[in-house]
């Protein structure tokens, strides 16, 4: 079994690891638990996706102003759809959320970091393409 945090309301599921890619749905409001969508991460989501949940998360630390930011968001967002359900992906807005960036010792943006239970396992940083983001999450997987 597997626990798995719900992309809309964050609640935690357990999921037989052979089900991952059956569309489970959460327990609590029966939503999708893997919609092939990139989740947007702040204070009150981020402990059930990035510490709680038994998926490694690919978070990427960026902010509005960020010309680059913007531009990697649509290949961030067509490699969710394509990792799934191996891993979650989502979106920290480094302007929102300040501490957490600081926790993870964000400098430079775009930065991704993959993260298991909360610990780091791997860090890039600088726009990406879609291919090249698959590579480097499947590697770091």
């Amino acid at each position: 079994m597997l626990i798995v945090a719900c992309p809309t309301d964050a609640s935690l599921n357990r999921v037989p690891r052979a089900s991952l890619d059956r569309h489970p749905k959460c327990g609590r409001c029966h939503s999708p638990l893997f919609a092939g969508k990139v989740v947007e991460l702040n204070g009150a989501n981020f402990e059930s996706h990035a510490l709680k949940s038994d998926l490694p998360i690919v978070i990427d630390f960026w902010a509005a102003w960020c010309g680059p930011c913007r531009m990697m968001t649509p290949n961030f967002e067509m490699a969710a759809a394509r990792l799934e359900p191996r891993v979650r992906l989502g979106k920290l807005d480094t302007e929102a959320e300040p501490a957490i960036a600081g926790r993870y010792g964000i400098r430079g943006i775009p930065s991704m970091v993959m993260l298991r239970k909360g610990r780091e396992v791997a860090r890039t940083s600088g726009a990406m393409p879609t291919s090249a983001i698959i590579d480097w999450v499947e590697k770091a997987l």
